[in-house]
């Protein structure tokens, strides 16, 4: 064994490298706005080639109709996740509707009013409406325009054996499901703590079109008449200008154990919330506005950087899960899309984000507490809007420190679990992807975010402009991509079997959707 090895296994206490470290399970979701040529959002249905967007296990819509969200299977395999990924994109492009094409950056296209913005329709069941009334209410609390910005989730968890393996490693008697959700929790809080570094590594958001602002308060500069972004920004999505409310400050999420989340999360699903009783459950007509009046309608719509999941039968709600079976996998939300990448990811990055990820989790994670939440939210805010900033100072443990000394600190330290995953694989490619993101911290203007705004600048481009060239590019890439045959064959099952599962569900609807609104509204857990 080699003395890096041993230092690295030294450093999180371990004995060994098992080779079943190398089988983490990985999953990716990637949101996309369909756009017109002329760089609008488009208007159109969701494509009938692609199946239903309620029952397609690969292919649905998040908030809008015009936003797709491609889903790859979980795998242990990084090469066959981008493959799959990259072929769920070439069947989406050869089924878009003439001249429609994926817009390929975070924020928005040419997007001027709410009425612009299609909410995303799946159909007549009790369970589709209520998709369909959950994006209507979001859109009387936040506003439309907030739920147009797409980015990357990223799915990953660790397979039982190296449960099994690390519980004996900590010589821990708790049952298997207790272990590794204190674990998932403990990689949650450090996650936290560290997220600012992925922010600032793979920002790619540091401007927007003007008519995203309309009528909002900013504090953004003017880069062309078009244009407005922060001279250092790495990722406005992540900012005021994206998921932020002050409802969503109200509430405190703790992740000290699973009850302590399960109960902040149930408080604001049974909890009224003033402004949204003005909106009011009804207008004046009847028409439903949103699904309820308390301060989050359903656990989805509170807005965090990762979030801790389960998979179960449909209608179970998530806390429900969580609280049955414990955290089977975690979600990474704080990722942009990459417009010079065709996928917005590529093998790099998840070599990276494997090696941050198995750092939070086993590296040293103290109970979190209300000071530190505040010394987090603010360190994220700053290296939002001004990341790139020479000499920018951050926050950690009280004690100022600049961004460039604490993320090159933090590297070397995630440069362990990068060694414990190579020695895992037999490869290399962890340290390597390692080294890729120190230069960016050594010279900023590698980062996504600064390559965005010199390209834009150098080619007196608008933000739109700069969108609709390198969306135009990526069709062109994958236009000119064959996919298999027998992965084309999966494909069209797939979305004839969604349409076929939708249309068997719907008809064996046998409740009004008032009577199941109601039953959903009255929560217990």
């Amino acid at each position: 064994m080699s003395d890096t090895l041993q230092e690295s296994l030294d450093r999180f206490r371990l004995p060994a490298v098992k080779s079943t470290w190398a089988n983490i399970h990985r999953g990716i979701e990637k949101e996309s706005l369909r756009v017109t040529p002329d760089g609008r959002l488009a208007q159109t249905e969701h494509p009938r080639a692609l199946g239903s967007a309620f029952t397609h296990p690969y292919i649905t819509t998040d908030y809008s109709e015009a936003l797709l969200e491609l889903i790859t299977p979980v795998s242990d395999s990084i090469t066959e996740t981008l493959s799959f990924l990259g072929d769920l994109h070439k069947y989406v492009y050869s089924n878009l509707p003439d001249g429609e094409r994926l817009w390929v950056s975070s924020m928005p296209c040419l997007i001027e009013s709410d009425e612009q913005i299609p909410l995303a329709r799946y159909g007549s069941s009790n369970m589709g409406q209520l998709k369909t009334l959950y994006r209507e209410g979001l859109g009387h609390r936040y506003g439309r325009l907030m739920q147009t910005i797409a980015g990357i989730h990223y799915n990953f968890s660790m397979p039982d054996n190296f449960w099994e393996q690390y519980r004996e490693m900590q010589g821990s008697s708790e049952d298997l499901q207790t272990f590794r959700t204190r674990n998932y929790l403990h990689l949650i809080r450090n996650f936290h703590r560290y997220s600012w570094l992925l922010v600032y590594l793979f920002g790619a958001s540091p401007a927007v079109c003007k008519c995203f602002t309309k009528d909002r308060p900013h504090d953004l500069q003017e880069l062309d008449e078009w244009t407005l972004y922060k001279p250092h920004a790495t990722c406005l999505r992540m900012g005021d200008l994206g998921y932020k409310s002050d409802a969503q400050r109200s509430i405190f999420v703790c992740y000290n154990d699973l009850n302590n989340y399960i109960d902040s999360l149930y408080s604001a699903l049974i909890t009224p919330y003033p402004p949204y009783e003005q909106i009011g459950a009804t207008d004046a007509s009847g028409k439903r506005l949103q699904m309820n009046t308390n301060l989050l309608q359903l656990e989805n719509e509170f807005y965090a950087t990762i979030r801790p999941k389960r998979v179960g039968e449909g209608g179970q709600r998530p806390l429900q899960l969580l609280k049955a079976g414990g955290i089977q996998y975690i979600e990474v939300r704080a990722l942009d899309l990459n417009p010079f990448l065709p996928l917005g990811i590529d093998a790099e990055q998840i070599h990276f984000l494997d090696a941050f990820l198995l750092y939070c989790l086993l590296a040293e994670s103290p109970e979190c507490h209300q000071a530190e939440n505040r010394e987090i939210e603010k360190n994220l805010s700053l290296t939002v809007n001004r990341g790139r900033e020479p000499g920018l100072m951050l926050t950690r443990e009280g004690e100022a420190i600049s961004l460039q000394q604490w993320a090159t600190q933090l590297l070397g330290d995630i440069r362990h679990s990068a060694k414990l995953l190579d020695s895992a694989h037999d490869t290399t490619a962890y340290n390597s992807a390692l080294s890729q993101q120190q230069a960016k911290v050594d010279e900023p203007e590698n980062t996504p975010s600064a390559k965005i705004l010199a390209m834009m600048k150098a080619q007196q481009m608008p933000f739109c402009k700069f969108g609709m060239q390198a969306s135009e590019n990526t069709q062109k890439f994958f236009k000119e991509s064959a996919i298999d045959a027998a992965r084309l064959a999966e494909f069209k099952a797939a979305s004839q079997h969604s349409v076929d599962e939708h249309t068997a569900g719907e008809a064996a609807e046998d409740s009004s959707f008032d009577e199941f609104l109601a039953r959903w509204n009255d929560y217990h857990i």
